[in-house]
């Protein structure tokens, strides 16, 4: 599923003829271009990306290409899988050039960007794709010899997670137990919607009235369906949440306060 040059090449011809690919690429031989160079490659901004059930994301790739005869046209793309030639995912499904910019003190240096649209249900349908992706960049020289560099950086694309959150009974007297309910959900890519997050660790954070500082109770693990369940005893009024800090796979949560008066 590797996105070989010749098919970079075509989808540039057709969208951008401001940066076409010269046909002879398409027959150079990429080893005369051993001598370029990735570096500084950062994926939407150095930020995980994490996708709803629904999301679509806008992510930009940016990154420097340098070669001795200078660049002059460059391009880059996420990927999944053991290795280029079976990737189970490509990000954008048609990488397009980037749009490069010379360094006025150093013609031999570009700084490129690209910048695409991920929908969640449509371009990473299956859940098993969350976690780490790579990033493959190519460039091609001033003598139209093009070469790929299978990894020059990696991201992070995650499921979204969501906390609920019901603290009860409200209001409660002073010593009394207090009931802390929610339900931890994360998105599934294949059904676009959001299911329960079973097994989790979860942590109940409780903020005193006039405070905006949370403060860490107990922690919890998400049950049957995602659901979260504990104990704690009133003292004063309140905010009660529940916290979740994310998995390899998964992206973070928080649960709005939910406000209990003590009496």
């Amino acid at each position: 599923m590797r996105m070989r040059p010749t098919v970079a090449v075509t989808f540039l011809t057709a969208t951008l003829s401001a940066s076409v690919l010269p046909a002879t690429a398409r027959a150079a031989d990429p080893a005369a271009a051993d001598s370029t160079t990735f570096s500084h490659v950062v994926v939407n901004g150095g930020k995980d990306i994490v996708l709803g059930p629904t999301t679509r994301k806008t992510v930009t790739i940016t990154w420097t290409a340098q070669d001795p005869e200078g660049i002059t046209a460059s391009w880059a793309y996420l990927w999944h899988g053991p290795n280029t030639d079976d990737a189970d995912g490509i990000l954008p499904q048609y990488p397009p050039t980037g749009t490069c910019v010379v360094s006025a003190a150093d013609p031999t240096t570009s700084t490129c960007k690209v910048s695409f649209s991920v929908d969640a249900v449509r371009d990473v349908d299956h859940n098993a794709l969350a976690g780490a992706w790579k990033v493959l960049a190519g460039a091609q020289d001033a003598s139209d010899d093009w070469t790929e560099t299978d990894v020059v950086g990696t991201a992070d694309i995650k499921r979204s997670a969501k906390a609920t959150v019901n603290a009860s009974p409200e209001p409660v007297k002073k010593g009394r137990t207090i009931t802390v309910t929610g339900k931890l959900t994360r998105a599934n890519w294949e059904s676009g919607s959001n299911t329960g997050y079973q097994g989790r660790t979860v942590q109940l954070q409780f903020r005193k009235k006039g405070s905006s500082v949370y403060t860490a109770l107990k922690t919890v693990t998400s049950g049957s369906g995602g659901s979260l369940k504990t104990t704690t005893k009133a003292k004063t009024d309140g905010y009660f949440r529940f916290v979740f800090t994310g998995t390899a796979t998964t992206g973070p949560a928080t649960a709005a306060g939910d406000f209990v008066d003590v009496r």
